[in-house]
């Protein structure tokens, strides 16, 4: 059985786009059934439309609460009938009624080796404490920020004359490889979450 993705963004679609590629290859075991945002006119959305697929676009803005706009992006997500859905630079916190929807099932990654660093600054966290060695994360998505079972992680070293640019875009190319490799993984494998641990595998 293929594994069905909804990828949400917020930005240009990198990593989007090496989902795509990967997809290209029936052995990879998964799909892209749909792309969901939270803001319209970015390239993400143009990479989805060129690739053929169903894209939505549901601001928060346009929504009387946070509240109102997590249940209305839940059911517009809901209605692809996602087996995973992925964050890949989606810029937006998981509400309860999405995660009440998707727990388990809603993966993100972060620039840092959680649990260091989490937070928006992951990259220029770890510069600035002066760490060797950073990296990044995928995880599964709880109501915390950050907080989740981990999947997969990559280190990354950091040079002495690293910029936060320099350090973020190395990161981010170490991102792109781990979530293909590991959504992958949980398209042929399956995964469970036990407690703290992700176990890949049929239980």
């Amino acid at each position: 059985m293929t594994l069905r993705l909804v990828v949400l963004v917020s930005g240009s679609g990198t990593n989007l786009q090496a989902l795509l590629d990967a997809c290209a290859d029936p052995a990879y075991g998964a799909e892209v059934v749909a792309v969901g945002a939270d803001r319209d006119g970015i390239l993400a959305l143009e990479r989805a439309e060129r690739a053929g697929l169903p894209t939505y676009v549901l601001r928060v803005k346009d929504y009387a609460t946070r509240a109102d706009w997590d249940a209305a992006f839940t059911q517009a997500t809901a209605r692809h009938e996602p087996d995973l859905v992925v964050s890949a630079g989606f810029m937006k916190l998981a509400g309860e009624t999405f995660l009440a929807r998707f727990g388990g099932r809603y993966v993100n990654t972060h620039p840092a080796l959680l649990p260091s660093f989490p937070g928006m600054h992951g990259a220029r966290d770890a510069l600035a404490y002066g760490v060797k060695v950073t990296g990044c994360t995928l995880f599964v998505v709880d109501a915390g920020v950050d907080t989740g079972a981990i999947m997969a992680q990559r280190a990354v070293e950091v040079a002495d004359d690293d910029t936060v640019e320099a350090l973020h875009e190395r990161i981010k190319t170490a991102e792109r490889a781990m979530l293909v490799e590991t959504v992958g993984r949980a398209a042929r494998d399956g995964f469970t979450v036990e407690g703290r641990r992700v176990r890949f595998g049929q239980p």
